[in-house]
């Protein structure tokens, strides 16, 4: 590395965010967070509650998720070419919380005693008009966060408080389960569901609509794209001319979108950093069940109740690290840089993989807790990074297409992050099938299904974990460079503003 490349810049006072407004912007992410670990959590009772095939509750988690394949980067794509006098995100942001908040408790107040029929098709109808709702709500509200800031370091800060704060979902939400049977208060799973939900709404709605109140949008687009406005009315001028435009302006968007869409997917910054995401997350995602499998089956001898508990133990200290290692990693990256923070985060994680070799011993079951600190690293530093180097590919993206899109490269990244988490899911389904795991011989699996679980479970995610990094060593966005293309940047929009 060239010594340009290790210059740090201080963050100046007017571009730093006040921790009231950092924490504000968190609200809009344990929202976010409160949301999908509701989703994926509660639907379990379909099958407890109402009795429904396990099949079909399987089909009714996964057809709405498809549609998030257009609708995420047409949102994407709405936001960006929004103009009002409210911002291009903050309408979104707060009318999507209201309408996520009303749809989500609606979804949930299903009568008993109807047929299968019925709460299939009722509950995959209200499902579809939910995920457009918390689609109006979560992209405009991930894109507002790559632009609330033009500072390399203070977006990295940024970042670490959000992820800090939503992760806050994910300490309440194993919870759900038993407050739905919480007999002084529900008479069975199903009200319970029903009256959780309605909590769950409220909150999504209450605190959902914060960051549209209370942030600012800091840019004016129309000055901040100047040389896109005066290229426009360059083509204004010569449309004038040659005659008006015969296509129909929704064709014209349509054209618009795909392109902005396929010129998205072809930056090379970013398609880096979604490759990487990809397989820190999916590597993880990929044998999250053989975790579980592991220590019940080859630690525990088949042992359930005793396997749950430690499994409990693990999975508490994992999520109490996380939250360290948030804190670390955003104090890390504004001292050495996001790449190698990254190398630091992703390298630990890989490190607490290889452990489970040595820690997850029968003799010695204790020793299992030992890697789950260490492991957390790699989940708990790629979302603390992964949002603040996209903003960075926002601003370089900026440089060579002239626009602001923000909207579509977000949507567009937890697009894919989406995509491989449920290719994720289905393919550790065929790598436990693969492994031999037969249910009915209980503790008394076989040697080499053990061994392959265990294999399975240590290097696969290794082996994406170190191919995330050789991808990453190839990201070009350094300190130096991002500062680079911040003073290109302005001086653009300083001329733009004169000529103006």
């Amino acid at each position: 590395m060239t010594a340009s490349a290790s210059k740090h810049y201080e963050t100046a006072p007017q571009d730093r965010i006040s921790m009231p407004h950092k924490l504000i912007y968190g609200f809009g992410g344990f929202v976010n967070n409160l949301l999908a670990a509701a989703s994926g959590g509660m639907i379990i009772v379909l099958n407890l509650g109402l009795g429904m095939s396990p099949a079909l509750v399987g089909l009714l988690g996964a057809l709405p998720r498809l549609t998030d394949a257009f609708t995420d980067p047409l949102m994407g794509y709405i936001s960006d070419h929004t103009r009002s006098k409210w911002g291009r995100r903050r309408p979104y942001i707060f009318v999507g919380a209201i309408a996520a908040g009303l749809i989500y408790a609606l979804l949930w107040q299903l009568p008993e005693g109807r047929s299968q029929s019925f709460y299939f098709w009722f509950f995959l109808a209200v499902s579809l008009i939910f995920y457009l709702a918390y689609t109006v709500f979560a992209t405009p509200w991930v894109a507002l966060g790559f632009e609330l800031t033009p500072d390399y370091h203070e977006r990295t800060r940024l970042m670490g408080v959000q992820n800090f704060f939503s992760q806050l979902a994910y300490v309440i939400s194993p919870w759900f389960l038993l407050v739905m049977q919480y007999e002084p208060f529900f008479d069975n799973m199903v009200t319970g569901a029903a009256g959780l939900a309605i909590a769950i709404g409220v909150l999504t709605a209450g605190i959902g609509i914060l960051p549209a109140i209370f942030l600012r949008e800091p840019f004016n687009i129309d000055r901040i794209t100047g040389e896109a406005f005066l290229r426009d009315v360059e083509l204004g001028a010569q449309v004038n001319a040659e005659g008006s435009d015969r296509r129909n302006p929704l064709v014209n968007n349509m054209i618009k979108f795909f392109k902005g869409f396929a010129a998205t997917f072809r930056f090379r910054p970013f398609v880096k950093l979604c490759a990487a995401t990809f397989l820190v997350f999916n590597g993880f995602m990929l044998i999250s069940s053989f975790q579980f499998y592991v220590i019940i089956y080859y630690v525990f001898g088949g042992d359930k109740v005793l396997g749950a508990e430690y499994v409990g133990y693990s999975g508490t200290i994992s999520a109490v690290g996380t939250f360290a290692v948030i804190v670390f990693i955003t104090w890390l990256a504004t001292k050495i840089g996001k790449r190698r923070a990254f190398y630091v985060a992703t390298g630990v994680s890989i490190v607490g993989y290889g452990l489970k070799w040595f820690c997850y011993d029968p003799e010695h079951p204790l020793l299992l807790l030992l890697p789950a600190p260490l492991m957390a690293f790699g989940l708990g530093g790629l979302f603390t990074l992964m949002g603040s180097m996209i903003a960075d590919v926002v601003d370089l993206d900026e440089i060579e297409t002239k626009e602001r899109r923000e909207g579509m490269f977000g949507s567009i990244y937890w697009w894919v992050v989406k995509l491989g988490m449920a290719a994720a899911l289905a393919g550790g389904g065929i790598l436990l099938e693969a492994t031999g795991f037969d249910v009915a011989l209980e503790g008394a699996q076989t040697d080499a299904t053990l061994l392959w679980m265990r294999l399975f479970d240590i290097f696969v995610p290794m082996i994406s974990s170190a191919v995330a990094i050789w991808i990453v060593a190839s990201y070009e966005i350094t300190e130096e460079k991002a500062h680079e293309v911040r003073v290109e940047l302005e001086r653009r929009r300083g001329a733009v503003q004169a000529a103006q």
